[in-house]
């Protein structure tokens, strides 16, 4: 199965997210631990030759190395674990750093940026048991918010459902970065302004600069398109940041795990430091340095994760088209197992394994445990050749993601 188009505004920045990087330095004070693999070594002496001191890196493809810092994690209000979106590894790390801190003090919740403000309740369904992993993917809207692949992040939301620990919407409305990135800060209306964070401080050159080498990396980027995409990184940071400290202002026992991509928590200066200027707490970064280019000060402790990769998922071969009828076959790749039974472009999609098929998330969910050799019944209305409709059933064996 393939994906509707992006439009080109959401995409930029998701795209450089992982490159992000933020501003004040927040101080790297540890060491490199024995027996790191060569691959540690060398990452603990870029950073010493910066910083003229040594950095704690743990090498997780060798060793659980990760215990070795939860003390010091769990003596934090706050721990920031920073992911590059679709590396399933970092996953993996912030699951195993979520559980052994759970182990140690139940009392936690988890801020995730992948979920928007408005899905709150959804969230809080999900944890209470009200609704089931299909209910939570619709009620959050997941495959219109986020164009990652939800079996990255099901074991971190499995075990938070599994313990009935807290998850917390932190991200802002695609509606509202949307309008940013259009008409500026300046340019909102009294409604949209009212959703904005009370104060949101661009005040932080070193921030700026970042940004700057990051924007100018693609061609024709104009003067006045950075100051929008400045604006739009200030919105999503000063955004959860108010989210972050709204929540542990609202529940004082309680520590968090905050799950964002790397760029909004190096050096402290995108999440972290807006949220103590809000709320101040105890806090430390936790980043993956296989995606990063290391510098004095970037975290208080990289890992370099493991390998592993999500099994691949089964594919259709169809270009899928939303619009007022439903979800019509837009096109077709070449040689796909869709295109071999004598699926064709402009079939109207009814179900897909018994399922009713109104949107295109609806095929996501029902292809989302489905792997290559799998078989699906795909259901579609066609034009009739002179008159009328006929309606269709394919037995599809699934193929290889591309």
């Amino acid at each position: 199965m393939m994906t509707r188009k992006i439009p080109l505004r959401f995409l930029f920045p998701l795209l450089v997210l992982p490159f992000l990087s933020a501003c004040q330095a927040v101080e790297v004070n540890a060491r490199a631990e024995k027996g790191a693999s060569p691959h540690g070594q060398a990452a603990a002496q870029q950073v010493r030759a910066h910083q003229g001191e040594e950095t704690r890196v743990l090498d997780l493809r060798q060793s659980r190395e990760l215990k070795q810092i939860i003390p010091l994690l769990a003596e934090k209000r706050v721990v920031y674990v920073g992911e590059t979106h679709d590396q399933y590894s970092h996953h993996l790390t912030q699951l195993e750093i979520i559980r052994e801190l759970y182990r140690r003090n139940p009392d936690l919740a988890i801020g995730l940026e992948f979920f928007q403000w408005p899905f709150q309740p959804a969230l809080d369904r999900y944890i209470a048991g009200e609704t089931g992993e299909t209910g939570l993917l619709q009620e959050s809207e997941w495959y219109d918010r986020w164009i990652y692949d939800y079996r990255l992040y099901r074991p971190i939301i499995a075990f938070a459902r599994e313990k009935g620990i807290p998850l917390v919407a932190l991200n802002v409305p695609k509606e509202l970065v949307a309008r940013v990135s259009s008409v500026g800060l300046a340019g909102l209306d009294e409604a949209e302004r009212a959703k904005l964070p009370a104060e949101i401080d661009s005040g932080d050159q070193a921030y700026r600069q970042r940004l700057k080498k990051v924007f100018q990396r693609h061609a024709g980027m104009s003067g006045k398109r950075f100051d929008r995409f400045v604006e739009v990184q200030l919105l999503w940071d000063e955004g959860m940041a108010r989210s972050v400290a709204d929540y542990l202002k609202a529940h004082p026992g309680r520590r968090m795990v905050v799950l964002a991509g790397s760029g909004h928590l190096m050096f402290g200066s995108g999440i972290p430091n807006r949220v103590n200027r809000r709320l101040p707490v105890t806090s430390a970064i936790v980043l993956p340095g296989d995606r990063l280019q290391l510098a004095p000060g970037i975290a208080d402790f990289i890992t370099y994760p493991g390998s592993e990769q999500l099994p691949p998922a089964g594919m259709m071969g169809i270009y899928l088209a939303e619009g007022a009828q439903g979800v019509r076959v837009g096109g077709l790749a070449p040689g796909s197992a869709a295109e071999q039974v004598g699926v064709r472009k402009g079939d109207l999609i009814r179900t897909l394994n018994g399922s009713d098929i109104q949107r295109v998330a609806d095929i996501r969910i029902a292809l989302l445990d489905k792997s290559p050799g799998d078989r699906v019944k795909l259901e579609v209305r066609r034009k009739g050749v002179l008159w009328g409709e006929d309606d269709l059933a394919f037995d599809i064996t699934l193929g290889d993601p591309d």
